[in-house]
C-alpha cells in the first residue's frame, strides 16, 4: 500500500496464469465429467437441459480466456512467453469446445440410444482430461517437477488407445450396419467429434512439453 498525494492507493493483484491455465483444464473436466453421465444414463429427454448446462461450463471457460487474454495483452511481464500462454490457453479452450460440440451433436441428430462405444470413449476423454489437471497443477514448478512428466505421457497414452478405439468403431459401423445409413452417417459425425476432444487433450500435453523444453 502506498499514498499518492494524500491518497491512498492499494497494490495492484497480481494476476495467477498458472492458476488461471489449471481452471480452464477443470472447466475441460468438468465438461467431459458431464458428458460421460449424459453417454452413461442416456435420456434424449433431458438432452436439452443438458446440453444448455454444458454449453454453459464452455462459456465460463471463454470468460476465462478472454480474462487471461487481456492480462498478457496489458501486462508487461509474464512468468513464461506471453505467445506460449496463449496458445496453451486456447488449447485448453479447445477441449471444452469440442465437448460441447458432442453433445450439440447428440441433439441435432435426435439420437435416441447410445452406441457404446461412445461411452468407451468418453471414459478415455474423461481419464485424460483429469491427468491434465493434475498435470495443470504441477506446471508452476515445471522446473524441479519430477511428476509432470508422467501426466503428460498418460494424456498421450489414452490419445492412442483413443485412436485405437476410434478405428475398431468406425470400421464396427461400415461393416455392421450397412442397412442403416442415418445411423452411420450420426454416429461418424459424433465420433470424429469425440476423437477431436482427446486430440485436444493431446495438443495441450504437446504444448506444455514444448514450454518446459524452452525454459529449461
Amino acid at each position: 500500500m502506498r499514498k499518492n498525494e494524500g491518497v491512498i492507493v492499494m497494490p495492484k493483484e497480481k494476476f495467477d496464469y498458472f492458476d488461471a491455465l489449471m481452471q480452464l483444464g477443470e472447466f475441460a473436466h468438468e465438461e467431459a465429467t458431464m458428458l460421460l453421465e449424459v453417454l452413461k444414463n442416456f435420456d434424449p429427454q433431458q438432452l436439452p437441459v443438458q446440453s444448455e448446462a454444458v454449453h454453459t461450463v464452455e462459456n465460463d471457460a471463454d470468460q476465462q480466456v478472454h480474462k487471461l487474454f487481456t492480462h498478457i495483452a496489458t501486462e508487461f511481464l509474464t512468468p513464461i512467453d506471453r505467445e506460449d500462454i496463449a496458445s496453451l490457453a486456447q488449447r485448453l479452450d479447445d477441449i471444452t469446445d469440442y465437448v460441447d460440440d458432442v453433445v450439440q451433436q447428440l441433439y441435432m441428430y435426435d439420437i435416441q440410444e447410445v452406441y457404446q462405444p461412445a461411452i468407451e470413449m468418453a471414459v478415455l476423454i474423461q481419464r485424460a482430461t483429469a491427468a491434465l489437471v493434475i498435470a495443470l497443477n504441477e506446471f508452476r514448478n515445471f522446473k524441479k517437477s519430477k511428476t509432470l512428466d508422467n501426466y503428460l505421457v498418460a494424456v498421450n497414452d489414452l490419445e492412442e488407445e483413443a485412436d485405437k478405439l476410434y478405428s475398431r468403431t468406425i470400421r464396427d459401423m461400415y461393416k455392421n450396419y450397412t442397412d442403416n445409413p442415418v445411423f452411420i452417417m450420426a454416429w461418424s459425425s459424433i465420433f470424429l467429434r469425440l476423437e477431436r476432444c482427446i486430440d485436444a487433450c493431446e495438443n495441450v500435453t504437446d504444448m506444455m512439453a514444448t514450454i518446459v523444453l524452452k525454459n529449461t
